[in-house]
């Protein structure tokens, strides 16, 4: 980040932030001492309050300050939504330490990468990951392991026979740390919180650094989508796995941070137990992405549900689609907003909210935000032109992660950050996204990106090259087709499935493999994926 982006933020900071908090453990003990006695998150039949969250991330934030961890090393937290996450993010963000957000699915390809990259010194992991990320954590000599299961987190747990020495359970960290003094690490809204791996339509997935500064940007952008009455008594589903940047600052960050109980779905596939969590909550709130509105939609007791506290629900991810939007205001009787962020973003960018709502567009910018529309040039584009989004806000990344050309490319110095997606700015106000410059494929609101694809299969012995793209689908908004030239006589599709299936998380497989003579390509060789979408 330049001086003149930096100083943009830090001036836009200072405007939001009238009381004056010095970074986010500010913010969340400010929540804590108004909420106190509230419920914060539940799980599986079990509560924290505020007072319990704070008690048990202080725990945790003693034990990674007294285990050696300094301010800035890198914790990775792999685990679906429990108890244990805010917990875990609270206590490394009061102890100074950088969270590394990783998703539970991953395969070893794909946590190795990510681990190596981030440079992770501590691990927290969920019990039910570690015959694979066990693995790769002894391969890159990762000896602080915390194992966490999906039990209230100070309920006794006991360790896998197979786990070495070192590693611990966090009921047992909990215990041992509880009510001992920990200071907060003095850090500021400049101060790295999060590296929230994204990816590119080239090259292997890259860090962004989100810091204090732009995940508190983000939580005050997205409380003003919420009135009073959400703020102190909402009461809000969480589908989004919180590794998730959606999920992520939305849950953990924002609800927390206005006194918002979010009941948290460890596994948003099982829709019975979706549908259950739903029935038991009076609940004010729901975020999701459209292909899991659609599919509650289709459960034989979605209509049994009862819908009469609800006051909206948030459509983020990927694409809402207009059918989908109209039959959840008709079975719900409340409106469906639908907007649209990145990682780069803090997951804050522009939402619809009930007092400018408008089908078919992801809204207008929220506050603090400002944006345009480019020409390949850089030219700034007239009111209904479409081009290249360009956005500037406090909650704008501060950069990747070791990759400072790539973060040249993508802020300039006056910290706008090209989103690489083709949008129209209405004359109202209201923007329309209509394509993406990138070749990256949303599959159920899950950035999936052809190269990577691309790289597992062309080294099956079977595959000469082959090229990945996004075909529509109803279930999952895109799925992933992959055309492939043979290398030999075998056309068995199936066994490259099942090939990707090893190395792959299972949102990434194609859904379609296409086998044909040539790929397209340019005079320089390279393949025109634009061409196999015709």
């Amino acid at each position: 980040m330049t001086d003149n982006a930096f100083e943009y933020s830090q001036a836009m900071l200072q405007k939001i932030n009238p009381r004056g908090f010095r970074n986010l453990v500010d913010a969340f003990d400010a929540a804590i001492s108004a909420y106190a006695d509230k419920s914060a998150f539940s799980c599986l039949g079990q509560t924290l309050t505020f007072a319990e969250l704070d008690r048990h991330s202080r725990a945790f934030a003693a034990y990674l300050l007294r285990d050696g961890l300094q301010p800035g090393d890198r914790l990775a937290i792999q685990m679906p939504n429990i108890l244990a996450y805010p917990i875990a993010v609270w206590g490394a963000l009061r102890a100074g330490v950088v969270i590394v957000n990783t998703n539970p699915m991953y395969t070893e390809r794909e946590i190795r990468h990510q681990f190596q990259d981030a440079d992770v010194k501590a691990l927290l992991v969920y019990e039910a990951c570690l015959p694979v990320t066990a693995k790769v954590a002894g391969e890159l000599g990762i000896t602080r392991v915390i194992v966490a299961n999906a039990l209230k987190a100070d309920a006794g747990q006991q360790l896998p026979d197979e786990c070495p020495e070192t590693y611990v359970t966090l009921s047992n960290v909990l215990a041992r740390h509880l009510d001992q003094p920990c200071e907060p690490t003095d850090c500021a809204m400049e101060s790295l919180a999060v590296l929230q791996y994204t990816g590119g339509t080239t090259g292997p997935s890259k860090g962004a650094m989100l810091t204090h500064g732009n995940l508190y940007a983000s939580a005050w952008q997205t409380t003003s989508a919420l009135d009073e009455n959400e703020r102190n008594d909402g009461v809000v589903i969480a589908p989004m796995p919180l590794y998730h940047i959606y999920g992520f600052t939305w849950n953990v960050i924002s609800c927390c941070m206005n006194g918002v109980h979010s009941v948290l779905i460890p596994d948003p596939r099982n829709l019975d137990s979706l549908i259950q969590a739903m029935k038991a909550h009076r609940f004010t709130g729901f975020a999701g992405v459209n292909t899991l509105f659609a599919g509650l939609m289709r459960h034989p007791e979605f209509d049994d549900i009862d819908f009469s506290a609800l006051r909206g629900s948030i459509a983020g991810g990927a694409a809402l689609v207009s059918s989908v939007a109209k039959e959840w205001e008709r079975r719900t009787g409340t409106l469906l907003f639908e907007g649209y962020a990145m990682s780069e973003t803090s997951s804050s960018l522009t939402c619809n909210v009930p007092t400018a709502h408008q089908v078919g567009t992801v809204g207008k910018p929220l506050p603090a935000m400002q944006v345009k529309v480019i020409d390949s040039d850089g030219e700034i584009l007239a009111d209904g032109e479409a081009g290249e989004l360009v956005v500037r806000g406090p909650q704008v990344l501060k950069g990747y992660w070791n990759r400072p050309e790539e973060s040249v490319a993508a802020i300039d110095r006056d910290g706008w950050f090209r989103t690489g997606d083709v949008a129209v700015i209405q004359e109202d106000g209201f923007i329309r996204i209509v394509d993406r410059i990138k070749d990256m494929i949303l599959v159920s609101g899950f950035n999936v990106y052809p190269n990577e694809i691309e790289d597992v299969l062309t080294a099956h012995p079977d595959v000469f090259e082959c090229a990945a793209i996004g075909v529509p689908d109803e279930r999952t908004g895109e799925a992933i087709k992959v055309f492939v030239v043979a290398a030999g006589d075998s056309r068995d599709t199936d066994s490259l499935r099942e090939y990707c299936r090893k190395l792959l998380t299972p949102y990434k497989v194609p859904k379609y493999i296409e086998f044909i003579d040539v790929l397209p390509k340019s005079a320089v060789g390279k393949v025109l994926r634009r061409s196999l979408r015709k």
